[in-house]
């Protein structure tokens, strides 16, 4: 195998090792909770932050449910999926269990209503060279 792809896989595992401990870390749950939330060895668990292994899908998937995040975000990370138009927020709403599949249309389209809104007040002011309205 190339050296740059080998290199590139594991910039990949050690990038979502880093995500992974900083989403642990802002949840405030230990290694050792987290290997138990997630029902993943605790060594195995240490590996992956430190970017030594890289996670299956199902792993991910047990991490992601462990420190309560989406595992769509986690694939995200991990280059298994790509980031959806709309980043974070569009995530968080597709998830959300206490809102219905309309509920969550709507505010996807007034999110995205809004985005195209300041893309073009920003394309508007770059063109004539004056900052964007508030």
């Amino acid at each position: 195998m190339d050296k740059s792809i080998d290199k590139a896989v594991a910039d990949l595992g050690r990038d979502i090792g880093d995500y992974i401990k900083q989403q642990r870390s802002n949840a405030k749950i230990s290694l050792r909770e987290l290997s138990k939330l997630a029902g993943v060895s605790n060594p195995y668990l240490s590996q992956i932050e430190r970017g030594l292994r890289k996670p299956s899908a199902e792993i991910l998937q047990q991490i992601a449910k462990g420190l309560r995040i989406s595992a769509e975000a986690l694939y995200v990370e991990a280059g298994i999926l790509q980031q959806r138009e709309g980043g974070a927020l569009a995530d968080a709403i597709a998830v959300a269990p206490e809102l219905t599949e309309r509920q969550k249309q709507v505010l996807l389209d007034v999110y995205e209503s809004f985005r195209r809104e300041n893309a073009a007040k920003q394309s508007k002011s770059d063109v004539d060279g004056n900052e964007p309205e508030e």
